[in-house]
């Protein structure tokens, strides 16, 4: 089973903004080649992780309230949330290896 859920804007406060733990969201939708493309990293990402942080993806064409609220303007757009907040943002598709690295330099309690 993979560790990756999606959220939607309906879920996207108490998924998210009110998780106790860091959670790394992946904006995506259907039609960005680069969101597939990573998708496969993603997982391996939430797999490795396990209960350090929440993975979770959101695709913008179903959920345009969330992806409006948080500027996102291109895909795919990877947001670090934080009690709250977004503490980090990432534009454009990154291998397994730069994520890893872009998370333990953005939230450092989950790596």
């Amino acid at each position: 089973m993979s560790a990756v859920s999606a959220v939607s804007d309906d879920s996207f406060d108490s998924d998210v903004l009110a998780a106790d733990k860091p959670v790394i969201v992946d904006f995506w939708a259907e039609w960005c080649g680069p969101c597939k493309q990573v998708s496969s990293h993603f997982e391996a990402l939430a797999d490795e992780l396990g209960d350090k942080v929440r993975v979770v993806k959101i695709n913008i064409d179903d959920n345009p309230l969330t992806a409006g609220r948080f500027g996102v303007r291109g895909l795919p757009t990877f947001m670090i949330f934080q009690d709250g907040k977004v503490t980090a943002t990432h534009l454009g598709a990154m291998s397994k290896s730069r994520m890893v690295e872009w998370l333990k330099e953005s939230a450092p309690s989950v790596a």
